[in-house]
Order: structure tokens, then sequence, then C-alpha cells
């Protein structure tokens, strides 16, 4: 599931985000769940698949998040892509307004993670990428990887 590191347990990680976008800038933000739901996210059965949030009336809402229904709770259970409220300080909603409306940026989920049992979520500034930057991207990380493997079978040798 995830590491835990300063009270901080990280439920799941939006991998593609990385790969699509540029981050730009990132803030953490409760989330406003159901019983049922925080379970399910207790078992690590969410999808990150074309999520994104959106500031909508002066707050900001998190669409298409995908967060299994819970079994136990059977007739409980809401629509698992059900638009879920983030919260966040007025100050930073004012200041996600103002940038998320320059052309070309979106609002992103990152991460999803448990901090002193609250369940709250890592949501990103970004531009999405072209795709010979996410060739540039995969060379880099390739180039990375070789070397690392380099250094570390030099060290075998030894």
């Amino acid at each position: 599931m995830g590491e835990t590191s300063g009270g901080r347990k990280v439920i799941a990680t939006n991998r593609k985000a990385r790969h699509e976008y540029h981050i730009l800038d990132r803030w953490e933000a409760g989330m406003v769940l159901t019983g049922p739901e925080v379970k399910s996210l207790r078992q690590g059965k969410v999808g990150f698949q074309d999520a994104f949030a959106r500031v909508d009336g002066g707050e900001v809402w998190l669409h298409r998040l995908h967060i299994a229904p819970y079994d136990p709770a059977n007739r409980w259970n809401d629509d698992p892509l059900r638009t879920r409220k983030l919260l966040l300080k007025r100050s930073e909603i004012r200041k996600l307004v103002g940038q998320v409306e320059e052309k070309g940026l979106a609002l992103i989920p990152l991460d999803l993670f448990f901090q002193r049992g609250y369940a709250k979520v890592t949501i990103a500034l970004a531009r999405g990428k072209k795709l010979h930057d996410k060739r540039e991207t995969l060379k880099r990380r390739t180039q990375e990887r070789e070397a690392r493997r380099a250094v570390t079978s030099v060290r075998g040798d030894q």
C-alpha cells in the first residue's frame, strides 16, 4: 500500500500524472467522504484514471476519482465516480482561481493519503506535456537507470 512518514500513510499514487503533465505547484486538501468510502480507501481501492479538480462557485471539487464500493456496506455505498468536495483555505482557493484560468493549466490529483486519521489528497497545478516532452522524459529516465546499473555492477565486482 504505502509508506508511513511523519504520520502520513500513502494510499495510492497517480503514476500517470508525472508522465502526462509538468507539475507547477501543489497543495494538500482534505476530502468530504462518506463512511463506506473511507473504509474502501483504507483497503486501497481507488483509481485515478481521468481524475481532475475544478473550482466552481468558490469551492474546489474533485471529479472522476473512482473509489470502489465497500462490499459490507452494500446499500449505503455512493456512486463510485461521484464528485467530491475538497477542503482548502479561502486564500488557497483564491490563488487557484487566478492560476487555473490561465490557458492550458489543469488541477490534477497526485496522490491520496491518510494523515492523523484524515483522508487527504495532493492536488497539483499542471500543464500538459507535448509528445516530444514525454519522449525526452523517458529517454532521461532510461539513461539514469542505466547509469545506476553501471554503478551497482562496478560495486558488485569489487
